[in-house]
């Protein structure tokens, strides 16, 4: 039964109490109605025969008139008295007196106040305190044991994390055979934590791994050790360790470890007596004298950096299990995982999705299909359509589309220039990444976006492709140029030259592709946090160093700007023909593209429950991003 329905049963309980004890009150209020009157009109009455019948308990006499009005009256030492009522007639009960002992009703009701007072208070208690649900439970551990009767979750529904699963598959065959291992003198592991960005899957592996083991496994979060008492962490700690050892061997799972296993004495985020006492007992119970034996702590944390280094030893934590962004397979793999909790169209392409998303983590692909299946449900869809997934991959990527935006005519042709020329230098531009895909619709603040899609991850880049990446970035400006002429060139471009020189000065002070350098890192820029402003400052280079940095990174920038103008004026056909083709369409792919330049229609298909503009969507290029007629401050574009 669960506390909403507990607790409408003792409010019930104590309604209907009250009502009993009310009535009680009401009735022994009725009993004691009964009119006095002197022992004298009480002798008057027996002479005159106007009684009926009496009843005698010592001294106290109660009776009732012949008109059935009762009366009560107290008699003295009179031994004559029986006599004379017997004599005329009158009806004559006797009853011993009573022996003065309160009875059960009269010593609950005495006692009924104190009584609910007790009891609402307990009551209460039990509602403010979360310790196992008893009263003044503060110590009591907050881990759940977790049974999934019903969603139960396998390594099967793991993807995308091959090494990580391999490395927690071996503690659960141990727990399934421990012989296996221990005929060679091997140990069961104390600790597993799991290490990653967020949404990459800790959690959910957690939860795998108790549902390929069959055994017990407490769930908890780490900050829930940590409570305004001191000491009320550690007592949980150790509450939660004597659970472990009964349901032995079982597995602990502590989410967010970070919360309580803070570096001690670090300062910023240290000092604080509950956590290190919490920290210190955690330490004590995973490999202390006692040794908690069958009892496996898996932990999961995204900022490993911060703790304690006594807790990442081996002994406590005997492995690291990284659990990383997936790569190119790894994505899609988990697309197929999720794909098949919807029905889908026999066109959808899970390795195209995931080539088109590089850097997303599990989370950021479960929801790609959750807003491809919503999106496929607003347009009345039986199936989720690979229509559907390339623009859940738009919005996820890039945000919703701002077709409310009102663009004039002149604004929208200089969007249009702008990026046919980012898509012509992408297309000309040796070693850069195919292009994909360019749309004038708004996303976000950008007015239009120019998008291409790798050919695989992206571990590391050469000097060619990070030429060729500023030679695109300048196209948008460069186009604006040729077609408007100097003087009308707009603030668009100012977030491709922010890029630009990004990645110049990353070439000159980082990746050592200036000669004149040489190979070394210079960190003549680094941001400093001071009252919420972030501040670049330099630091460890001269002033002639610095001149030679900025000499090199406009150099690295000109030539790219200068590779941009040459290939715009070699391809200006190609530009004028895709700039006319966003105009009329707003959003053009590749295929589209090589269309156009061919001379041929673009065929659109308009069944998909938007506008035309609305086929296929963008792909980001690693390490830099998508490049756009963006507008970053306030003012035309």
């Amino acid at each position: 039964m669960n506390l909403f329905g507990k607790n409408i049963i003792l409010w019930v309980f104590i309604g209907l109490l009250l009502i009993v004890l009310f009535n009680l009150f009401q009735g022994a209020g009725q009993q004691d109605q009964h009119e006095g009157i002197p022992y004298s009109e009480f002798v008057s009455s027996v002479e005159s025969g106007s009684i009926s019948d009496v009843t005698i308990k010592g001294p106290n006499i109660s009776g009732h008139f012949k008109g059935g009005q009762a009366f009560t009256t107290y008699a003295p030492n009179d031994p004559q008295l029986v006599s004379r009522l017997t004599d005329r007639g009158i009806s004559v009960t006797a009853a011993p007196m009573d022996d003065g002992v309160p009875t059960f009703l009269s010593i609950l009701i005495s006692w009924f106040p104190m009584l609910l007072l007790i009891g609402v208070w307990i009551f209460f208690m039990r509602q403010m305190q979360g310790g196992g649900g008893k009263a003044m439970g503060f110590g009591k551990s907050k881990a759940k044991l977790l049974t999934e009767k019903h969603g139960r979750v396998t390594f099967e529904d793991v993807a995308g994390i091959d090494e990580a699963k391999q490395e927690l598959e071996e503690v659960v065959e141990f727990l399934k055979d421990p012989q296996k291992f221990q005929r060679l003198g091997g140990k069961i592991p104390k600790g597993v934590l799991l290490v990653g960005p967020p949404g990459t899957g800790k959690t959910l592996t957690a939860r795998a791994v108790a549902g390929e083991a069959n055994v017990p496994f407490f769930t908890i979060s780490g900050s829930d050790f940590v409570e305004m008492f001191v000491g009320v962490g550690a007592s949980r700690v150790r509450d939660m360790f004597e659970q472990g050892k009964k349901n032995a061997p079982c597995i602990i799972f502590i989410d967010e470890i970070d919360a309580v296993g803070r570096h001690r004495g670090a300062g910023l985020g240290g000092g604080n007596d509950e956590r290190e006492q919490t920290l210190n007992q955690l330490l004590v119970e995973m490999d202390g004298f006692e040794a908690n034996e069958g009892v496996i702590l898996i932990a999961a944390t995204n900022r490993p950096d911060v703790l304690d280094p006594a807790l990442l030893r081996p002994g406590r934590f005997d492995r690291q299990v990284i659990v990383p962004n997936p790569d190119i397979i790894g994505r899609e793999k988990i697309l197929r995982v999720h794909l098949r909790k919807v029905p889908q169209a026999p066109d959808v392409d899970a390795k195209t999705i995931a080539r088109g998303t590089p850097g997303f983590s599990g989370a950021d692909l479960a929801n790609l299909v959750n807003e491809a299946a919503l999106l496929a449900a607003r347009r009345n869809r039986r199936v989720v359509s690979m229509q559907e997934l390339e623009d859940a991959k738009d919005k996820v990527m890039l945000g919703t589309e701002r077709r409310s935006m009102v663009m004039t005519e002149d604004e929208k042709k200089l969007t249009a220039y702008h990026e046919a020329g980012h898509a012509v230098c992408m297309m000309h531009a040796d070693g850069h990444e195919p292009l994909h895909k360019v749309t004038i619709i708004p996303r976000g603040r950008a007015l239009g976006v120019t998008f291409a899609l790798p050919e695989r991850d992206k571990l590391s880049q050469s000097e060619r492709e990070l030429k060729a990446q500023i030679t695109s970035l300048f196209g948008g400006r460069l186009a604006e140029e040729m077609t408007f002429g100097k003087e009308n060139i707009t603030t668009g471009a100012a977030h491709d030259i922010q890029q630009a020189t990004k990645i110049a000065r990353a070439m000159v002070t980082k990746y050592g592709y200036s000669d004149k350098l040489g190979r070394l890192q210079y960190s003549e820029d680094e941001q400093e946090v001071f009252l919420g402003h972030s501040v670049t400052q330099r630091k460890h280079v001269s002033d002639a160093t610095a001149k030679i940095i900025d000499e090199e990174v406009r150099r690295f920038v000109e030539e790219g700007e200068n590779r941009a103008r040459e290939i715009l004026n070699t391809y200006a056909d190609e530009l004028e023909k895709i700039a006319q083709g966003l105009l009329e369409f707003e959003t053009l792919d590749r295929k589209d593209i090589d269309r156009l330049l061919r001379g041929e229609p673009v065929e659109r298909n308009d069944d998909s429950g938007g506008s035309p503009a609305d086929s296929g969507g963008w792909s980001s290029v690693p390490n830099t991003g998508p490049v756009g007629n963006a507008d970053p401050e306030p003012g035309p574009a």
